[in-house]
């Protein structure tokens, strides 16, 4: 380790940046599992928006729908 950080006292895995006061996590194991459980989140997310929308566009097909029998019963 540089002399550019300092270790976090009882946090093994942590240092902090001289400069900048930053903590910085060293575990390598930490970080893979914070990446992969941003993946998984962000793709979560994007699974949800695609539900929204899908719910959007079938409450349109609805209204359509009952708008067009509507339209028909009135004739």
């Amino acid at each position: 380790m540089s002399n550019k950080y300092i270790p976090v006292d009882g946090h093994a895995g942590l240092v902090r940046h001289k400069a900048s006061g930053a903590i910085i996590n060293t575990n390598s194991k930490d970080i893979a599992q914070s990446r992969n459980r941003k993946k998984i989140w962000k793709e979560q997310q994007a699974e949800l928006e695609e539900l929204r929308n899908d719910v959007a566009m079938m409450k349109n097909m609805m209204q359509q729908i009952l708008e067009d029998k509507d339209g028909s019963n009135s004739n």
